[in-house]
């Protein structure tokens, strides 16, 4: 990334920490890590509002929400991004290289979190694109096992090595020593194509409809009775899961009124 050409300090309500790690997917999908503020405090599913400082004077800072992708417990934040060639945050941001800044503000928030979720013995996390990002957090998080028996993360992506992220991620959940063991038997992962041929192929919603979810599992349908359901992703596949999980008598939850499922509605670009 070229070096803005002024310094600007950071508002009040902004922090401004270092670029640590870059890792590049695809010609769309990228991760980076900045540095951690020791004040900064978050649940594992929240995200985070970042933006570059200003390239030039009179140039207005643009911020989009990020759902953080690093545990709580972490030293280091790690964000999950696309590449828009010409999005206001994103055509820069993809540019980026260990050193440089990014400015962060202060107030995490969210609704993909497991407070806003009634007890049960399963919690689903469906996600397609960067909206695995928040349960790459949150299979990371021990509290996640303490409260549930079976955690299920289903992943949907256009192509096969848009899967890259997280089928590496819940590997190295599994070898992970902190979790590891939680995880071992209970953490899996359904990941799935929609354009390029790969062994699942398929729209989740399509996959719930004919039973292929649920036999990759080798399990029964969603039941209210055990299951909760975080939702993560494209416009159109949190309103049609949404309206599937209502039909079978799911309720939404929120932060202050935990229920059955939750959907997180912010985005980049």
């Amino acid at each position: 990334m070229t070096a803005p050409s002024m310094t600007t300090p950071a508002p009040d309500n902004v922090f401004a920490e270092t670029v640590t790690e870059v890792e590049h997917y695809t010609d769309r999908l990228f991760r980076f890590r900045i540095t951690r503020p020791a004040s900064f405090r978050f649940r594992s599913g929240e995200f985070v509002m970042i933006g570059l400082p200003p390239r030039t004077e009179g140039d207005r800072p643009v911020f989009r929400a990020y759902s953080i992708a690093s545990p709580s417990w972490d030293d280091t934040i790690e964000f999950y991004s696309i590449k828009v060639p010409d999005g206001p945050l994103t055509e820069h941001l993809q540019k980026i290289q260990p050193g440089d800044t990014i400015w962060m503000r202060k107030k995490p928030t969210g609704t993909l979190v497991l407070d806003a979720l009634l007890p049960g013995k399963t919690l689903w996390m469906i996600s397609t694109g960067t909206g695995f990002a928040p349960f790459a957090s949150l299979v990371r998080d021990p509290e996640a096992y303490a409260k549930f028996e079976q955690i299920i993360v289903t992943h949907t992506c256009r192509n096969s090595d848009e899967l890259t992220y997280s089928k590496t991620l819940i590997n190295d959940v599994l070898n992970d020593p902190l979790v590891g063991e939680m995880a071992d038997g209970r953490l899996h992962l359904v990941a799935a194509t929609t354009q390029q041929d790969s062994p699942l192929m398929g729209r989740v919603t399509t996959m719930m409809d004919d039973g292929t979810l649920y036999e990759q599992l080798n399990r029964g349908p969603l039941d209210r009775a055990d299951d909760r359901v975080m939702i993560c992703g494209s416009m159109a596949m949190l309103k049609d899961v949404k309206d599937r999980v209502e039909a079978m008598g799911f309720v939404e939850g929120a932060n202050s009124a935990p229920g059955d499922f939750v959907v997180e509605r912010a985005f980049v670009d």
